[in-house]
């Protein structure tokens, strides 16, 4: 059998087709054929993705909540009359999960909480000196894409819920799928209660994230959406900037592996598989300094395969990245500083001496025994992580993401008379004469 997983070295095309870091989703999105059919079927013509996105935007821009219902009960194949989700609803989905869930759920929302209140004692804080300062304050609502509707993720829920928990959010709301049956699958209503969520709305996908950039008679306006989700939220998310704070672009999931030979490639192999089975557009990657142990990786890969409920996805992800050989770690550090992945797992025999020479990663996951999927769930930094090369300059999700800073200017009379000049010259020479008139009047007789 030819292994799933290529092997490239040196400089070569091959090598940067396996390294290329720009996500090419949003640029050109390409829709399979049975999504292309189904979009022919509900709008009666071939439209490609961001076209789609912007008539459901329009639609529940006019409509409200008949658009938002519509299109729910269209995309999910859900039957329901009432948008939110009632009290008793979240208080049946408790009797529905098993209590050894129930305990794993506890244990992650409270070492989330624990992590995310640490970094908001790290944060920005609130201050004034000689005339200047800033006020750090919680955003008012706060819109929760909940992602999943084929796969629940619940921990998705608690990773992007709880920060917003921590910052004070004055009202926090949570957009989701629904089920054949119009209700919500019991694991997100258990995971967004007790992560703190207020309000929970059936309104998936585009018309989702619409209603709570727009407000509906049922749906709130909000100030912010935060949450991952499929190509066409993304592309909502993009089109709706500016309309409504958005937390950033997410694409396919990604690990960088950056091992050398002393790294079990069982190990290596099960960490590149755990991130491919979520998406075959997925970017599982291996940086290795020995070819010889890229070989027992990629076999590894096809033994662990034969095991996975999704090798299906996981193979076509596996497919669709590689394993390149480095020289040495310093190269292998520097192409993945290139790459700047979502998840960076370094299996080294010293990991812990290259964490300092990471430029560019969502996450750093320091040796075995911190695997990037203990990070998914109960480690305590948000999963939700920056994709497609924008860890460059983006951050995971934090509790900062839910925060505002405003500057204040609250000056005594005798610092206007001191600074007050220096503005008016400023004016005068960008011939803004009103801005100098706006000093020169209070400086004139005080």
């Amino acid at each position: 059998m030819t292994a799933s997983l290529r092997i490239v070295e040196g400089v070569d095309e091959g090598r940067r087709s396996v390294l290329r870091r720009a996500d090419e989703r949003l640029l050109t999105p390409v829709l399979p054929d049975r999504v292309r059919a189904r979009t022919v079927e509900v709008f009666g013509e071939d439209l490609d993705a961001p076209s789609v996105v912007a008539r459901i935007i329009e639609d529940v821009r006019q409509e409200g909540d008949a658009a938002v219902r519509r299109y729910t009960q269209l995309f999910d194949g859900s039957s329901y009359d009432t948008v939110e989700v009632s009290a008793e609803e979240i208080d049946a989905a408790f009797d529905e999960v098993p209590g050894e869930l129930l305990e794993a759920l506890e244990v992650a929302l409270d070492r989330v909480h624990r992590y995310h209140q640490l970094q908001a004692e790290h944060g920005p804080r609130s201050f004034t000196h000689e005339g200047v300062g800033m006020t750090v304050m919680p955003l008012r609502t706060a819109g929760i894409y909940m992602a999943g509707s084929d796969t629940v993720l619940p921990s998705t829920v608690i990773h992007t819920t709880v920060p917003a928990t921590v910052a004070e959010v004055d009202e926090i709301v949570g957009v989701t799928a629904a089920r054949a049956d119009g209700s919500v699958h019991p694991l997100k209503l258990v995971a967004a209660h007790l992560s703190g969520m207020h309000r929970i709305l059936r309104a998936s996908g585009v018309q989702g994230v619409a209603a709570l950039a727009f407000g509906t008679e049922t749906v709130p306006r909000v100030d912010k959406i935060f949450g991952p989700g499929n190509i066409f939220v993304t592309l909502a998310k993009r089109q709706l900037y500016g309309i409504v704070g958005i937390d950033a672009l997410y694409g396919p999931t990604e690990t960088l592996v950056l091992a050398d030979e002393s790294a079990a490639p069982d190990l290596c192999a099960a960490d590149l598989l755990a991130q491919a089975e979520h998406d075959e557009l997925a970017r599982p990657v291996l940086i290795t300094t020995s070819r010889a142990h890229a070989e027992a990786v990629a076999l590894e890969v096809e033994i662990q395969l034969a095991d996975l409920d999704r090798a299906e996805i996981a193979r076509a992800a596996i497919a669709g990245g590689g394993a390149v050989i480095a020289a040495d770690l310093d190269e292998a550090v520097e192409l993945a500083n290139e790459f700047a992945p979502e998840h960076l797992c370094l299996l080294t025999e010293n990991p812990e001496a290259l964490v300092e020479r990471v430029t560019a990663a969502g996450g750093i996951f320091v040796g075995e025994y911190s695997p990037e999927v203990l990070g998914d769930y109960v480690a305590g930094p948000s999963h939700v992580m920056p994709t497609g090369g924008s860890a460059r300059f983006a951050s995971p999700l934090s509790v900062f993401d839910f925060l505002t800073l405003t500057s204040t200017i609250d000056m005594t009379p005798e610092q206007f008379r001191e600074i007050g000049p220096y503005a008016a010259t400023l004016a005068r020479a960008e011939g803004l004469t009103g801005h100098a008139h706006s000093i020169e009047h209070r400086l004139e007789g005080r």
